[in-house]
């Protein structure tokens, strides 16, 4: 996969966590090998810039998703086929604060951002209680099994291990997402709150 991360912020993230987290994301996701993405990290100015242009709300949000091609995900039987998945835009100011808020790594909290904007540029919301219990669900499994697996517990073969009641990793941000822009129109929805 062409997985590209470009840190544009003054925060310095271990870009090849990063790299291994939207890997893995997109293996479980079942998304072609041959797909590109955009991983870009961006300081509080720039990513309100962003927030306004294509959401049309104020202040810096945590991340915005711009997907291109409209992928979505694959099963085992067949991948996604190959083409550009969109950008992922991340602001380390406002998940370093979200982190410290909800008591884990700034790394942490960044790589679930990551997860749940590649889930959204697969087409995933959380907008209706049903389709949030969903996404929610996908993001929890992807970063525990990429926590197991990183530690050395083993392969994800397909299976993300059953929920615990003491996370290793954060599942949930104490933030508001951005959402998912369009980059192909002007158009642009608001994912809206992420409960706690």
């Amino acid at each position: 996969m062409s997985i590209e991360v470009n840190n544009e912020s003054a925060i310095d993230i271990d870009e090849a966590v990063l790299q291994r987290m939207a890997a893995y994301t997109l293996d479980a996701m079942k998304v072609h090998p041959d797909a590109e993405l955009a991983v870009v990290l961006v300081d509080e100015a720039a990513m309100e810039q962003l927030h306004v242009q294509w959401m049309d709300e104020p202040g810096p949000t945590d991340v915005l998703s711009f997907p291109m091609d409209e992928l979505r995900p694959g099963t085992v039987d067949a991948v996604t086929p190959a083409g550009l998945l969109g950008d992922v835009v991340i602001c380390p100011q406002v998940a370093q604060a979200q982190a410290e808020a909800s008591g884990h790594a700034t790394i942490d909290e960044i790589k679930l951002l990551l997860t749940h904007g590649i889930l959204h540029l697969l087409g995933f919301d959380h907008a209706e209680p049903a389709d949030e219990k969903e996404m929610f669900g996908l993001q929890r499994d992807i970063l525990l099994s990429f926590s197991t697996t990183e530690r050395g517990g083993g392969s994800m073969a397909g299976v993300a291990p059953e929920p615990t009641t003491g996370d290793p990793v954060p599942t949930r941000s104490s933030g508001k997402h951005g959402g998912s822009a369009s980059a192909t129109d002007s158009s642009a929805t608001d994912a809206g709150d992420a409960p706690e």
